[in-house]
């Protein structure tokens, strides 16, 4: 049986830094998976079903859930000319170089439990031999971000320019064990309309005539409908042809959630076979884990996914795990479910408001025994193959003409630890696999019907 290691609250050894390098448990592998029973080792990470659900499985045949921790880095910087207490001007005192503090921060991290350098982490930082995400921003490829839309993914310039972008990014990723995967885009999805399916099909009906993607909504209506009577009908307008559509304000007009639905899961299809394209034609092994959605992913986003992407990627900033919605989320896509950020503020914006008198997380130890309920009752959903936690040094918030730091990582400016956070977070990630219910029996064999 596995001996399982159970870290004391108090000890002082795991909140310092000693510079000794963190020793891996015995039961671990040097990647964090979970020595037992091999699968196939690919050298690359993948995932798996077996012992009644779903996995990661390291580059060693391991079985691995991904346990993380977002914003890694040096950055922010403070703000010249104020009072702001930096966290990178502290780290680099405290430490003497960034090459230090790299090396001691991943030993850190390590002997807290964690696995995963997440999004956002520093590129020197993901070189210490630490799984770790990169982001592509397929999206932002031909420039569209900068204008505040989403791309005509229908415009072969736009394929044509995620696919320089992807042979830029991954070509120097390609051989390297420690990527975990590939996210696509941080949050593109006012675009994929998420929040409004309408919106998305009312952006493209406003093209330009020649624009592939007015052309593709047309013909995707044609097909839907056969003929401009039935479009009429159905969206309460009257127009004499296709080609009117959306030109000529209709009074008391609507659009079908139909049929917004059905355009949303065309235009998520595109968006993912082409990011998915652009990156296998540089890097056949690494996976592919697609957007990270901000809380909520639409069904026909999700029918979209399932043939380009290993995984969904959720950051979520409830006080409970969105248990409904992960079954949901996985019953519509078949794929398991990594939550890319969970915590108390947003990771795409290190300006937090500070938290309500008296409400949850407002103490030291409701922040702790806020984390360790979250992932305990996390990782009992078998579609979970990983978490991680928003940030990892406090971010600086601005107040008058200074800033003040805001906790809401894992150490302070100062780079100290957290010690109620870290000792939560230690306590429970140590007790990942055990709490996954992870086999216990060393060298067992494959399952009968299960993934090699």
């Amino acid at each position: 049986m596995i001996r399982w290691l159970w870290i004391a609250a108090t000890s002082i050894a795991v909140l310092s830094l000693s510079g000794a390098a963190a020793q891996v448990p015995e039961e671990l592998d040097e990647y964090g998976g979970l020595k037992g029973v091999r699968r196939a080792a690919t050298g690359y990470f993948r995932t798996t079903r077996a012992h009644g659900r779903w996995w990661l499985v390291d580059p060693s045949g391991m079985l691995f859930l991904s346990v993380g921790v977002d914003h890694v880095s040096l950055e922010p910087r403070g703000e010249p000319g104020t009072e702001a207490l930096t966290y990178r001007e502290a780290a680099l005192a405290k430490h003497g170089s960034a090459a230090a503090w790299e090396s001691a921060t991943v030993q850190r991290l390590r002997s807290w439990g964690f696995n995963t350098l997440g999004v956002g982490s520093g590129p020197a930082v993901r070189e210490r031999r630490m799984a770790h995400i990169v982001s592509l921003q397929c999206a932002a490829a031909d420039g569209a971000a900068d204008r505040g839309e989403f791309p005509d993914v229908f415009d072969p310039d736009y394929e044509r320019a995620v696919r320089r972008h992807a042979r830029q990014v991954c070509r120097p990723h390609v051989s390297d064990p420690w990527l975990l995967g590939y996210i696509t885009d941080a949050h593109p999805l006012s675009a994929l309309g998420v929040r409004s399916p309408t919106a998305l099909l009312a952006q493209f009906l406003a093209l330009a005539d020649e624009a592939p993607g007015r052309r593709a909504l047309l013909s995707s209506l044609e097909t839907r409908y056969l003929n401009i009577r039935e479009v009429n009908v159905a969206w309460g307008t009257s127009y004499e042809s296709f080609e009117e559509i959306g030109r000529t304000p209709q009074v008391g007009s609507r659009i079908p959630q139909d049929d917004a639905d059905a355009f949303q899961r065309e235009v998520a299809r595109e968006y993912m076979r082409i990011a998915h394209d652009a990156i296998r034609a540089v890097d056949e092994h690494h996976l592919i884990l697609g957007p990270r959605f901000d809380e909520v992913v639409p069904p026909p986003v999700l029918e979209a996914m399932g043939e380009y992407v290993q995984a969904v990627c959720l950051d979520y900033r409830g006080a409970d795990p969105p248990a409904q919605h992960l079954r949901e989320i996985h019953r519509a896509s078949g794929l398991p479910v990594i939550l890319t950020a969970f915590g108390h503020a947003s990771p795409e914006d290190p300006v937090v408001e500070p938290l309500e008198e008296g409400g949850p997380g407002e103490t030291p130890s409701e922040v702790a025994e806020a984390y360790e309920r979250f992932v305990r009752e996390l990782v009992e959903l078998p579609m979970v193959v990983g978490y991680h936690w928003h940030r990892y040094a406090d971010a600086p918030v601005e107040e008058g003409i200074g800033m003040r730091p805001q906790r809401s990582g894992l150490v302070d400016i100062r780079d100290e630890p957290h010690r109620d956070l870290a000792e939560a977070a230690t306590r429970v990630n140590k007790q990942i696999y055990k709490l996954a219910g992870g086999p216990s029996d060393a060298g067992s064999a494959v399952g009968p019907g299960e993934s090699p």
